[in-house]
């Protein structure tokens, strides 16, 4: 089995990868999920060596120049030297030939997250109640996509929500940041309720309705989307104007919109939360610097929090797995600290 045109899992297409054929739709979606992280790790680490090397680069001119801004006339070498051996730039630069399963979602994604898709999508979203439950049940239930008996994965969502939130809270972060920690990825619930396949529900998120910047990953795939050639969407602008505020810009649908708009609406939590939330996802923005052209001041304040944020989400993951009931009293206090009427409409 593999991922059809439609999102969906046939029999009769070849498999992408025999050792995943016999995954079903919802092991097959947080595979898919963990692949894509995993790819936004190693752009990360990625990202940070190359950093690294610049900034050295930059000192190695200075001196040579025969000295320049420096403060105290010292110079202390901070690069990384064995992360630099480590990298083979060719190999992670060629992220198709270990992420079939991305780029083949990717491709999906990028044709299929339209204006109008998006409108409808948050025109569905206000128009009904698809469950009830408190937000501690709603993990439960977000726990059930991934089959802990599958040999192919080890941690579960509600694992890695803890873990996230546990990292956040052993370093002394605010109440609301580790509640962030434990909900960001709860929007995958829309799995359930009106996906129309992976690809409105995970993956990297961008602005629709502007031109699409080539810092999102599989840039060219979005050749297949008709809004590349709409006269209104495709200018560097679109439907928006300079400056605008990203609360003004509409989002590809997914797990992160979804939350958002919950967490908004039915909860007490904060802008800074609010803003890891929604822009978690929003790779091309919070790592690679596009679109800042559309950003106001206070734009500028959520970034940080959601660089902040990030690092969890990303470094949290490990073998080592929390206990649940241990844990469990704590966090629904948190829960209902934030979230008061505790049963939230979903």
């Amino acid at each position: 089995m593999s991922v059809g045109s439609s999102g969906k899992i046939t029999k009769s297409d070849k498999p992408l990868n025999t050792k995943y054929q016999n995954l079903d739709k919802s092991k097959l979606l947080e595979q898919i999920d963990d692949d894509i992280q995993e790819l936004n790790l190693l752009k990360s680490k990625i990202k940070q060596i190359e950093d690294d090397k610049k900034a050295k680069e930059q000192q190695l001119l200075i001196l040579d120049g025969g000295g320049g801004n420096t403060t105290d006339g010292n110079w202390k070498d901070t690069t990384n030297y064995e992360a630099l051996k480590s990298v083979n730039y060719r190999q992670y630069r060629q992220y198709e030939l270990a992420y079939d399963r991305v780029k083949l979602f990717y491709k999906e994604q990028h044709e299929k997250q339209t204006v109008t898709y998006n409108i409808q999508a948050r025109i569905n979203f206000k128009s009904k109640i698809r469950d009830k439950m408190t937000v501690w049940d709603a993990l439960i239930k977000l726990n059930n996509l991934l089959d802990e008996s599958d040999p192919d994965t080890e941690l579960s969502q509600i694992d890695h929500a803890l873990q996230t939130a546990e990292a956040i809270r052993k370093d002394n972060k605010p109440r609301w940041f580790q509640l962030v920690g434990l909900i960001h990825d709860l929007g995958k619930l829309l799995y359930y309720y009106d996906s129309k396949g992976q690809w409105d529900v995970v993956g990297d998120t961008f602005p629709v309705g502007c031109k699409y910047s080539k810092k999102i990953i599989y840039y060219e795939y979005f050749k297949l989307n008709p809004d590349y050639k709409n006269p209104l969407y495709n200018t560097k602008y679109g439907l928006y104007s300079p400056n605008c505020g990203l609360d003004n810009v509409m989002l590809s649908w997914g797990h992160d919109e979804y939350m958002y708009h919950l967490a908004k609406e039915q909860s007490c939590l904060p802008a800074e939360a609010l803003a890891m939330i929604r822009y978690h996802s929003f790779y091309p923005w919070h790592q690679e610097g596009a679109y800042k052209y559309l950003m106001n001041d206070h734009d500028l304040k959520m970034l940080e929090a959601v660089k902040a944020f990030n690092p969890y989400d990303l470094y949290s993951k490990s073998d080592l797995k929390c206990d649940i009931t241990e844990l469990k009293s704590y966090y629904i206090d948190l829960i209902d600290e934030f979230f008061p009427n505790k049963i939230i409409e979903f």
